[in-house]
């Protein structure tokens, strides 16, 4: 099938008929604030997949075109183009009453939206589809995500890889094939509302300077202060807040911006104010230290501990060729020397220009005999019906027998379970069309010998089993943990999935924490209303109404920065006992195959969810599926990591 050929006919496909504008832009980096876009290329295509018009456009960005060996766009080429404002207008014209379409379409989104802005027009967007989040639901048998890996999976020719133009008529067939999948699948597409991105509550502040020193504890009366003690400020002061702030960092302190345990000094003229630190500094027993004595400390302070660089803490050895991955079970999982499987993947250097210019995923090591007591090894088995703690049982059960667990239906999945109930759900129906075993709850207790079930068709295509795919993730139980290749792509993802729920709105947030386990300025608390960190070292990405992803460019991560916790909160009533189970995949890079992931289940009860965490071990960075639950909502879970929450 050429990219040009309608495949989009009406019966079967009607819940998928949009117009669409698909879009692809080549840019000087990857930071829409600061980059400027390249080129530009549109195509937009009707309901019944026949495309309707096409634009496409070099652009004079004014500053320095960045990595040409990747877009090959020089400064000369450049040169007589016209500016984004220039043709802004006949851009906006193509995407009005359209589905904005591209691969990591949050990125292009971005890009557009902030070119727009700066030309002073508005982005004439309501709705995006990302292709990349729309093939992860699908998940076909293919090696990763990106474009041409899709594009040869899907029969798309491809002439020019990082010609927008190009990249956007291969989108367009890549686009109609998945469709055609989805409907089969009878999935809902990810469609995402786009809020208005120039907004300024989506632009981070200018980077804060980390404290370089570890926190020596609290400061003891009459004692001297030390590099590194947390500092709370409150109430009025003579100096004022500029000048103690600046001659505090100076002096190599770490001032906060709310109180915890963790500090190691308030300083305030009114200890008794009943203000919110001064509360909480009684409280937690803070020692309270007056401006005039605060200043007298400053001109004596103390050399603290630094923090050690990655790399530092246990002599990496330089020029390595291979990155270990490991597994380590919860057990295990302070142990220095890690258990489970592992493999030696070779690594290349990865272009810093393209969000797809990612080291591929580790591969998983060839599969083998199914081991005794692991029947289910490389099989992806879906639950339907029962009860949340039945169906969270029944899941347990299968990554207990080697599989994993799906939480959705997708080309991956190899069997499904059902429980009680479960024969209402409408997924139920595509069992026999797709071939896919269905087998009652007992199946589990001995699934060698269990019956194929109804599902197989006359003639259908099985799924893939997973330990065939060409790359599997490595599959965590509750508390796992994976060793991150320590010469892989330095920007990571945690992805988070759930079924789709009308009743539960969910929001996926991060924390930036240091060894205290605190945030070091309430910036490093990324959530929808602030969606990327003051240094853009950790973003909030929404690929779908059931899916986000938390990426974070670890290289950048300060040494104070010991951990990203990423956590899931229900907004508005209801418990993710509702949601049911949510898996998480930490994923290299953009488009690339998962390394790791897990399907965690919360108790009925729980409406904020640990989800998973990036940490430090060592020189090594390490990926922690964690599921644990609590029944307090998201503001107590930040108040807990430091940030500082209004009553």
């Amino acid at each position: 099938m050429t990219p040009h050929s309608p495949a989009l006919p009406a019966p079967g496909l009607r819940d998928y008929a949009f117009d669409w504008a698909l879009v692809d832009v080549e840019t000087s980096g990857l930071v829409a604030r600061r980059d400027r876009v390249l080129s530009v290329a549109v195509v937009t295509m009707g309901p019944d997949g026949e495309r309707t018009g096409e634009f496409s456009t070099l652009l004079n960005p004014g500053c320095d075109p960045g990595p040409v060996d990747v877009h090959g766009l020089t400064a000369e080429r450049l040169l007589g183009a016209p500016t984004f404002d220039q043709v802004a207008g006949r851009i906006g014209a193509l995407l009005q009453d359209r589905v904005l379409v591209a691969h990591n379409a949050q990125f292009d989104y971005d890009f557009l939206a902030h070119e727009f802005a700066r030309a002073r027009l508005y982005l004439p967007v309501s709705q995006r589809l990302c292709t990349l989040a729309l093939n992860r639901q699908v998940d076909p048998p293919a090696e990763d995500m990106r474009l041409g890996t899709l594009a040869a999976h899907y029969g798309v020719p491809q002439l020019r890889a990082h010609d927008a133009l190009d990249d956007t008529r291969v989108l367009a067939g890549i686009l109609r094939a998945t469709l055609r999948e989805a409907a089969r699948l009878d999935l809902p597409l990810p469609l995402v509302a786009c809020p208005p991105r120039q907004d300024t509550r989506f632009a981070p502040q200018p980077p804060k300077t980390p404290c370089a020193y570890r926190n020596p504890g609290r400061a003891e009366a009459g004692g001297p202060l030390v590099q590194g003690m947390k500092i709370a400020i409150t109430g009025e002061t003579a100096t004022s807040r500029a000048e103690l702030v600046a001659r505090s960092v100076a002096a190599g302190l770490n001032v906060m911006t709310s109180v915890s345990r963790h500090t190691s000094a308030l300083v305030t003229n009114a200890a008794g104010s009943g203000s919110a630190k001064a509360r909480r500094a009684a409280a937690e027993g803070v020692p309270v230290i007056d401006e005039h004595t605060f200043l007298r400390l400053l001109d004596d302070v103390r050399p603290g501990t630094r923090h050690l660089a990655a790399g530092a803490e246990a002599g990496v050895a330089a020029g390595a060729g291979v990155a270990p991955v490991a597994v380590v079970t919860a057990g295990e999982a302070g142990a220095t020397a890690a258990t489970g499987a592992a493999a030696a993947v070779p690594v290349a250097p990865a272009a810093p220009s393209s969000p797809e210019a990612a080291v591929p995923a580790p591969r998983r090591p060839a599969p083998e005999a199914v081991p005794a007591g692991r029947p289910l090894a490389g099989r992806r088995v879906l639950v339907l019906g029962g009860t949340h703690p039945a169906a969270a049982a029944a899941r347990s059960r299968i990554v207990e027998l080697g599989g994993s667990a799906a939480i959705n239906l997708s080309r991956s999945v190899t069997d499904a379970v059902l429980l009680p109930g479960g024969e209402t759900d409408r997924r139920i129906r595509r069992m026999p069309e797709l071939g896919l075993p269905v087998h009652d709850e007992h199946w589990l207790t001995a699934p060698e010998g269990a019956p194929a079930g109804t599902g197989a068709a006359s003639g259908a295509a099985r799924p893939t089993p997973e330990a065939d795919r060409p790359s599997a993730p490595l599959v965590l139980p509750r508390g796992g943990v994976a060793d991150l290749p320590t010469a892989q792509a330095p920007l990571w993802h945690i992805t988070a999935v759930w079924a789709p729920r009308d009743r539960c709105e969910i929001d996926v947030v991060a924390f930036v924490l240091d060894e205290d386990e605190q945030v070091t300025f309430d910036e490093d608390f990324v959530f929808y209303g602030a969606p990327e960190n003051p240094a853009g070292t950790v973003r909030l990405l929404t690929d779908g109404p059931a899916e986000q992803t938390i990426a974070v460019d670890l290289a950048s991560l300060p040494p104070s920065s010991r951990k990203v916790a990423v956590a899931a909160a229900i907004d508005g009533e209801g418990t993710f006992g509702d949601v049911g189970a949510v898996q998480v995949t930490a994923v290299p890079g953009t488009g690339a195959a998962p390394l790791a992931g897990a399907t965690l289940d919360a108790a009925t009860t729980e409406r904020t969810l640990l989800l998973a965490e990036f940490y430090r071990r060592g020189p090594v960075w390490r990926f922690r599926a964690v599921g644990q639950g609590y029944d307090h909502g998201l503001a107590d879970l930040a108040r807990g990591y430091g940030v500082d929450i209004a009553d």
